[in-house]
């Protein structure tokens, strides 16, 4: 195969950086993106290792079409979480992706090992790269930005330094984040303030001109292009509202009456510009609030606003500006305060805040991201620092702040759209609706059978992973879905059939299902919080619940779907058949030795 061929590996422990080549069946099996990053993962981790030692790989990851497709130039951020304690793939668009890509000229991934003794940051420039001392440390994302005014950058804020499990991964000063699971932290704990770049985006290559420009009108003209176009991702909380899924108050109701005060009419009459005016879609809506200015994107007026009962948008757009400044998540950071106001209603803490309190609401996320108290007695904050499942297991309260594999949900009750919930459930990096959103049909369709919902999950799971392995703009990446970007790669001359491609998103699902399957991730990983049995107390969606024996049926009908077996485990044959038949299973870890048996189950599938 021709084009990027090379990762550059970054020791932080020796101070080196070294160019390798990739194996190329790797290349060919894993393209680039989640892929490759999933396979480095899997080959150079033991399992039980340590998210924030220095043993964990952190990798930078573009792909072999990174720079050319339509929408936004967007990086993978790779890594094993100090989360969930599993796989971890964020993305984040922007200048900076655009310039990775540019930077890393014929390399498909920086690699990042080891644990500097000082503070560093790692510079890149036309495809090779330095280890220098990081003058920014203590400084917050968008600070640390602008101390490099002629490059690209993503850095950690105050939260990454601090190791908080949610930590994001900052770039374009704060505007994008490979925000969920804590790959921050990871860069924290290795003391890597942050990756600079210095090339541009890569040109379209001129075969790819024509074939690019048909593919934005595509994207422009769809119904995801004018969706985005109108109100970018913001149009999700007036979506989630109008179904009767937009979980309020912690999670105790479904609708929020001041949804329209922090929605989309808001942002618009708020905005000072678009990010990208220019362009048929333009991008978020630029806000000023105290903390400069901000892109509050759809999960921060879900779960700053309405999860949090905080009902004006200024109060919400200056909550998301302050996470996006020190750089921890915004779903996460809001369901740790929502969980805070419950916990003290519930007796359980001393905290003086409550639903409504945006002033409070500041005051505990700056003590989880900089240390102290805030708003709480002592030790709170320091808990939640490392998740809801964290202080929930320190204080002994309930589940309702509900988590999957201990990453807390965004604010789509699942209960409104049972799919959703098998969504959630069988997420290989936890609780995400990132890897599919079936709640978008689901919430109007007057019967969705179980096949349906699990045949839905599937495709989007598969589809999202090849996507993201190119690496491909989530939205814009839409009208690649009939070939799977086969005609793209023809153009440049690989072969690949649309079957290839489409067989790589599952190869990189099922991977992905292993390396958590040594971490000791099995069935009862895939369960959702017993909240979610209750019904939803009023709504349009009053009434619905997940009924615990129709779920259990709906997994086994996903798991037989994917040729796994009853534990969710994949089977020799569905290893053979993606062409896994050579990654070591064996792994002395939790159900390592087990995966992939032969059973009766699986001889009838």
């Amino acid at each position: 195969m021709a084009g990027r061929e090379y990762v550059l590996r970054a020791d932080l422990s020796t101070g080196t950086i070294s160019r390798e080549r990739v194996p190329e069946r790797w290349r060919r099996r894993f393209l680039g993106g989640k892929g490759l990053g999933a396979r480095y993962l899997y080959e150079e981790l033991d399992a039980g290792t340590d998210p924030l030692g220095p043993e964990n790989l952190l990798a930078f990851c573009i792909g072999p079409l990174s720079g050319y497709l339509p929408g936004e130039t967007r990086y993978a951020a790779v890594t094993k979480s100090p989360l969930t304690g599993g796989f971890l793939d964020s993305y984040a668009g922007g200048a900076f992706a655009g310039r990775l890509a540019g930077s890393l000229d014929d390399c498909l991934a920086l690699l990042v090992t080891g644990e500097a003794d000082q503070p560093v940051r790692i510079v890149i420039e036309d495809g090779d790269g330095r280890i220098e001392p990081a003058e920014t440390w203590g400084e917050d994302t968008v600070s640390t930005a602008e101390a490099y005014p002629d490059s690209g950058v993503a850095c950690i804020g105050p939260a990454g330094e601090r190791g908080v499990a949610y930590a994001t991964i900052a770039s374009d000063a704060g505007d994008h984040h490979a925000g969920r699971g804590g790959a921050g932290a990871v860069m924290g704990a290795k003391r890597l303030k942050a990756v600079i770049v210095r090339n541009d985006t890569p040109e379209t290559p001129p075969e790819l001109a024509d074939l690019r420009e048909r593919y934005e009108r595509e994207y422009a003209e769809g119904d995801t292009g004018r969706w985005q176009a109108a109100g970018e991702t913001l149009e999700s909380i007036d979506f989630a509202n109008e179904v009767g899924a937009l979980a309020t108050e912690g999670w105790q109701r479904d609708q929020f009456e001041a949804a329209d005060d922090i929605g989309i009419e808001a942002a618009t009459e708020a905005a000072v510009g678009r990010e990208h005016p220019d362009r048929e879609v333009p991008g978020g809506f630029e806000i000023e609030t105290d903390e400069g200015t901000s892109v509050p994107r759809g999960a921060t007026p879900m779960t700053l606003g309405a999860g949090l009962g905080v009902e004006e948008f200024d109060a919400v757009a200056a909550l998301g500006g302050l996470c996006d400044r020190l750089g921890i998540d915004v779903i996460s950071a809001g369901n740790a305060v929502a969980w805070a106001i419950r916990a003290a209603e519930a007796g359980r803490i001393d905290c003086d805040l409550s639903f409504g309190d945006a002033d409070g609401a500041r005051a505990l996320i700056e003590a989880i991201a900089t240390g102290g108290d805030g708003p709480c007695e002592a030790g709170v904050a320091e808990t939640l620092a490392d998740g809801v499942d964290a202080a929930t297991e320190s204080y002994g309260t309930d589940d309702a702040i509900p988590t999957v594999k201990s990453m807390e949900l965004p604010a789509y009750d699942p209960r409104a759209a049972v799919g959703m919930a098998l969504a959630y459930a069988t997420s290989d990096r936890g609780g995400c609706h990132r890897r599919a959103r079936p709640i978008e049909w689901e919430a109007f369709a007057e019967d969705a059978d179980p096949s349906r919902r699990v045949a839905a999950v599937i495709v989007a799971q598969n589809t999202r992973s090849a996507l993201w392995s190119f690496v491909a703009d989530d939205f814009a990446g839409e009208p690649l879905w009939d070939d799977f970007g086969a005609e793209w790669f023809d153009a440049l001359g690989y072969d690949y059939e649309a079957a290839d491609l489409r067989r790589v998103g599952e190869r990189v699902w099922t991977l992905v299902r292993l390396f958590n399957a040594r971490e000791g991730f099995d069935r009862a990983s895939d369960e959702l919080p017993a909240a979610f049995t209750d019904p939803i107390p009023d709504g349009p969606a009053e009434g619905a619940r997940i009924d615990p024996e129709g779920f259990e049926a709906l997994l086994d009908a996903y798991y037989a779907a994917r040729s796994w077996n009853r534990d969710g485990l994949p089977t020799r044959e569905t290893l053979e058949r993606l062409d896994l038949d050579d990654i070591d299973t064996e792994a002395p870890a939790g159900n390592a030795s087990e995966t992939a048996p032969r059973t009766e189950t699986d001889d009838d599938d």
